[in-house]
């Protein structure tokens, strides 16, 4: 067939229209999708987090050329407005990922969905026990579920390890008062809390939960000071700056010690006008303290860019972009089920510490491995502003201080 002019030109645009697909394609975006109570004090940080891991890996030249592109949402602290958002998500926004929520109903609505819609899912700072535990029971359907945070029960056993040493030992408390919120997350993290307590020595008084919605503590902590314990052990995530307010207000004379999610962050000094001074919270990263060489210059980044320090669901979500990112390289695939497996082999040290996920055989299937050599807990205390880390020893940077109207045993 003679090749005129004109022939040669509309090869030439017939390849380029076959081609044209094919390059924007493999230059379309990696696209994580965040769904996250944006309004709350600790769920700000979530989106916030993403967004500057993303920008950093986009800066270093993206995924193989593909860059990061975060889809962000707010749930609006509504499980129905989470699912409705997991769905945009999924159907319309083609998200290949999807960080989601600090909050535990929130994750366990999203749980099926991820399932039913084949769109892997991790957890930056939910807590429940029965995330996990869903995917140990039904793991051909609900695998695309991850579990990037502590679960209940492992965060109850590290503020026991850190009570051991920091409450028992040095400050010889024998005896407490459970008050957590009423949750999904702390049905768990009570129930270890009554184990593990009496373990180290810590005789428990009282196990006391409390609404979400409770604006007045005092008839709560009247009847904890009428007990007489050593410590008020808490779970309290979604209720924080009132008790927090009002235990300093009320001079009630005993320490705070154990979770404390809103306290994580520094915006929480300003929202309680300094009133959490002395309070302790368990967490797994502190400003100033380099529990990996990758924390303090994330949190230096996240301070220069938004003003205040991440709360611990902020350094979960940043490090998840990174290893999404990174178990999409290794898959070579945006593919759902080629992803999940990907993620089950993540050995990532990012800025808590070192991921790695438990198997399929335990009970705890997809949820973050526990111990010195991959993720751990810390006790941090605000004194003078700051947050400082007063346990494990090894990487404290300050002694245990407490407002002159706390009364320590013995004194």
């Amino acid at each position: 067939m003679k090749r005129t002019p004109e022939r040669i030109l509309a090869l030439a645009a017939l390849a380029m229209s076959v081609g044209a697909p094919l390059v924007a394609r493999a230059a379309d975006p990696i696209k994580i999708g965040v769904i996250a109570e944006v309004s709350s004090i600790s769920g700000a940080a979530i989106p916030q987090a993403a967004k500057l891991a993303a920008d950093e890996i986009n800066a270093a030249g993206g995924v193989n050329g593909r860059m990061i592109e975060i889809v962000e949402y707010d749930d609006h602290n509504s499980a129905a407005d989470a699912v409705r958002a997991f769905q945009r998500a999924a159907n319309q926004d083609k998200v290949h990922a999807v960080i989601a929520s600090y909050v535990s109903e929130v994750v366990l609505a999203l749980e099926p969905w991820s399932g039913r819609l084949k769109l892997p899912m991790i957890t930056p700072g939910a807590a429940s026990d029965v995330i996990s535990q869903r995917v140990h029971d039904d793991y051909d359907h609900l695998k695309y579920t991850f579990h990037g945070y502590l679960a209940s029960t492992f965060l109850a056993d590290s503020v026991c390890d850190g009570l051991k040493v920091t409450g028992v030992n040095t400050l010889h408390m024998k005896t407490a008062v459970v008050m957590s919120e009423d949750a999904a997350w702390t049905i768990p993290l009570d129930a270890e809390y009554l184990k593990c307590l009496p373990k180290i020595g810590i005789q428990v008084l009282d196990h006391i939960r409390l609404s979400p919605d409770t604006t007045d503590f005092t008839p709560i902590f009247n009847k904890i000071e009428g007990l007489k314990p050593d410590v008020i052990v808490t779970g309290i995530s979604h209720v924080g700056v009132q008790p927090t307010v009002q235990w300093h207000d009320q001079q009630v004379p005993i320490p705070m010690i154990g979770i404390s999610s809103q306290a994580t962050t520094s915006t929480f000094y300003k929202d309680t006008n300094g009133a959490t001074e002395g309070v302790i919270y368990q967490t797994v990263s502190a400003p100033e303290v380099a529990v990996t060489p990758k924390m303090i210059p994330f949190t230096n980044a996240f301070v220069k860019r938004y003003g205040v320090t991440p709360a611990y669901c902020g350094y979960t979500s940043y490090d998840q972009v990174y290893y999404i990112a990174d178990a999409i390289k290794r898959a070579g695939s945006t593919d759902p089920d080629k992803l999940v497996d990907a993620l089950e082999k993540t050995s990532w040290s990012g800025t808590i510490g070192k991921v790695e996920f438990y198997g399929r055989e335990s009970p705890f299937t997809h949820a973050m491995k526990v111990s010195p050599e991959y993720v751990s807990g810390l006790l941090v205390q605000w004194q003078g502003g700051k947050q400082m880390t007063v346990w494990p020893s090894e990487i404290a940077n300050a002694k245990m201080v407490f407002p002159a109207f706390v009364k320590l045993p013995g004194k």
